[in-house]
């Protein structure tokens, strides 16, 4: 993230993070033990103690390192503003602040190293690491519910700067940015608002943080309008604006981010090149009473306590301290030439961008963040017992913090130690108690059970219904005209297969699981190919009307009972292949919800399933075909058309249920294999029978042989 606009907080650690490649020394602990430090930071005991990132170094044109004498006034900033709150009276009187700091480098790897030193450091403390930042991209509470901010949002920037540019009528611009989330959600959000103002992007780019020449021709190259609006950080600006220099490129009108708005070290370097430049700065202070003093009251004594101190020291008098472990050369001199530091040096009397107090602005805000951090603890501390703001209304010790474990999914914490909970077991919302997980299954007691169990039920009554019906006008013409013996046949499977859609209801185990499915499959089975039989019967009829023909003697009530055992053998062999190899069984699912046991029949072999359907589809094929050949027969009471409509109803079903049992998930998948099961078994009763109870119940005039033109043929020879 950009130096100037970036910091991080929580009540033990404020973190000031931001981004870059260059690495210094003095971030590169190999190992810091708890309690222990090395020159390498600057640490100071309490109570409670703040953690802060500084970008001390930099880079630019080609990784050159530089040190921040910026960075290191907001770092001296946060040390006065603890050193101050430390010596009041009427804020944490009986607490004391201590800090721990240590160089980012400009550079995120670096500063998730630093922060995980900064972790390790405090011994028995631990933080909810509550965040400071200013980036729009973290603006969502739900994701990001303990990040609190020091800057403002970007959002407001980008608003602006949108504004501005069509304030001025440009309306051709350039937009670039160094290759970080900050410059692509800051220029992503400014593509969207300049839209509305009539603003467009000659071109945008990204450019990487370590630049090297390729890179820098490339964004030089590419320029195409003088209108340049920039998303980086001061280090990466300082490369590109040498190379403009370079090549005297002059006529530039360049629109700065916050991040480098206010960055005194372009404006001395590139003046010229930055004439004109436009852009908003974060709201600045006016003084920090003290501060100025703190700064420049450094001495050699003290200087000498971190490697940071001594390095700005070092190159800011151009003097060499004894013992020094400052290894950098910023200027391109020799180090172990320079001449001894005298101790005489006064800050007071030289110009650096440290001692700078005329723009408190990041400093200010970094002021602002540590007395947040200290009235908060007060407020803690001041905490009266059964009001507090943690569970059961409890209060906490700020001196007494306990470590905190990460915990995962599925486990509670036991005061100092997260543990799993059992299997069947989840926590509760405090994460300090097992509850037991909801079981989930398609129960006879919820709502949609009993809806899928009653109309199963109604269906299978239907069908012993229209079974009476039938039996009791066997002799009528309608009745034996149409196969009377594959008829009743047909209305006992389809009684089968309104109740076998009762197993998939209550809970799975292991046997049921085994049922279910081979019971599904060769009821269905058995009424396709009842189906099929009739359906070959009615177009057999009308071939052996025609002159020399006998085929009704290959097809005989025998064949026709043989071909409905043959089909649903095949089905049995095929289900019992499935079973002998991998059969279903119940299986708890976990993987929808960590909090819901989802108890289902898992097929085991998917292919011994997708066969199951695959044979069912076939046979509902060939039925359909041939109901379709024989639909336009000369029959008043020709089943074919009534055969073909309910196949085109049952493929429906059946074509439907596929993707939608395959991405449903408990015991919403069993309610739609439930619901195709009734909803076919409901169309090949209806489509069927229904029309002949209409006329043998309330058309009994038409059950005559004068109305059947094929009854003496279907008679004799059914």
């Amino acid at each position: 993230q950009p130096d100037t606009a970036m910091a991080m907080l929580s009540i033990l650690f404020l973190l000031s993070l931001f981004k870059g490649n260059c690495v210094s020394t003095a971030a590169l602990d190999d190992c810091v033990f708890l309690g222990k430090e090395e020159k390498n930071s600057l640490y100071e005991d309490g109570d409670v103690v703040i953690g802060g990132l500084f970008p001390l170094h930099y880079t630019f044109q080609f990784c050159t390192c530089s040190f921040s004498s910026r960075a290191l006034r907001w770092m001296q900033t946060m040390t006065f503003a603890i050193t101050e709150i430390n010596e009041r009276s009427d804020l944490l009187p009986q607490l004391k602040l201590g800090f721990h700091i240590r160089d980012s480098s400009d550079d995120i790897p670096v500063s998730l190293r630093a922060s995980l030193l900064l972790v390790n450091g405090q011994p028995e403390r631990g933080s909810t690491a509550e965040n400071v930042n200013y980036c729009f991209c973290l603006s969502n509470q739900r994701e990001f519910p303990t990040f609190m901010r020091t800057m403002p949002s970007d959002a407001f920037q980008i608003k602006a700067l949108a504004r501005l540019v069509s304030y001025f009528g440009w309306t051709w611009v350039g937009v670039i940015g160094v290759e970080s989330d900050y410059a692509r959600f800051a220029i992503e959000l400014f593509l969207q608002e300049s839209v509305q103002y009539g603003v467009c992007a000659a071109y945008t780019h990204f450019y990487p943080v370590t630049l090297n020449q390729q890179a820098l021709d490339e964004l030089l190259d590419m320029a195409s309008s003088k209108v340049i609006i920039n998303f980086s950080g001061e280090s990466e600006l300082q490369g590109i604006l040498a190379a403009v220099q370079r090549r005297n490129i002059t006529g530039l009108q360049w629109i700065a981010s916050e991040a480098w708005a206010t960055a005194s070290s372009l404006w001395e370097k590139f003046g010229e090149l930055l004439m004109g430049t436009l852009g908003f700065a974060i709201r600045r202070a006016d003084v920090i009473p003290g501060l100025k003093q703190h700064l420049t009251s450094l001495r050699t004594p003290y200087i000498q306590k971190s490697a940071f101190l001594a390095e700005f020291w070092e190159e800011l008098f151009n003097c060499r301290l004894n013992g020094s472990v400052n290894s950098h050369s910023h200027g391109g001199d020799n180090y172990l030439n320079r001449f001894p530091c005298k101790g005489t040096e006064d800050l007071s009397e030289v110009y650096s961008p440290y001692s700078d107090v005329t723009q408190l602005r990041v400093s200010f805000n970094v002021y602002k963040a540590v007395y947040l951090v200290a009235h908060a603890l007060h407020d803690m501390s001041d905490c009266i017992v059964g009001q507090g703001p943690f569970p059961n209304g409890t209060c906490t010790d700020p001196k007494n913090f306990e470590p905190w474990q990460v915990r995962l999914f599925g486990e509670i914490s036991n005061k100092t130690e997260c543990s799993h909970c059992s299997d069947d077991s989840w926590p509760n919302g405090a994460r300090d108690l097992c509850l037991l997980k909801t079981i989930e299954f398609l129960s006879y007691h919820e709502l949609m059970g009993i809806v899928m169990c009653v109309v199963a039920v109604l269906g299978a009554c239907i069908s012993l219904s229209i079974l009476a019906i039938f039996f009791t006008y066997k002799d009528t013409p309608l009745v034996r005209a149409n196969n009377m013996e594959l008829s009743f046949l047909l209305l006992v499977f389809l009684t089968v297969c309104f109740l076998v859609s009762l197993l998939f209801i209550g809970e799975p185990s292991d046997w049921l699981c085994r049922i279910r499915y081979p019971a599904f499959g060769i009821s269905f089975a058995l009424c396709i190919s009842c189906l099929l039989a009739k359906t070959v019967v009615v177009l057999m009829v009308f071939r052996s009307t025609l002159p020399g023909s006998n085929v009704m003697k290959w097809f005989g009530p025998n064949q026709q009972r043989a071909s409905v055992l043959l089909g649903t053998i095949i089905q049995g062999i095929i289900c019992f292949i499935w079973l002998l190899n991998n059969p279903p069984y119940a299986n708890n699912n976990t993987n929808y919800h960590s909090a819901t046991i989802i108890i289902e029949c898992v097929a085991g072999s998917e292919f011994g399933f997708w066969c199951v359907l695959g044979y069912i589809g076939f046979l509902a094929c060939m039925c359909f075909l041939t109901a379709f050949l024989a639909r336009k027969l000369p029959d008043n009471f020709n089943e074919a058309k009534f055969i073909t409509f309910s196949m085109l109803i049952f493929f429906a079903v059946w074509i439907t249920f596929i993707p939608v049992y395959v991405s449903t998930a408990g015991k919403y998948t069993v309610s739609v294999h439930i619901f195709a099961i009734l909803a076919s078994a409901f169309a090949l009763l209806f489509c069927i029978f229904v029309p002949k109870c209409y006329v043998i119940i309330l058309k009994p005039d038409k059950n005559s042989k004068r109305n059947m033109l094929f009854s003496k043929i279907l008679l004799s020879k059914c």
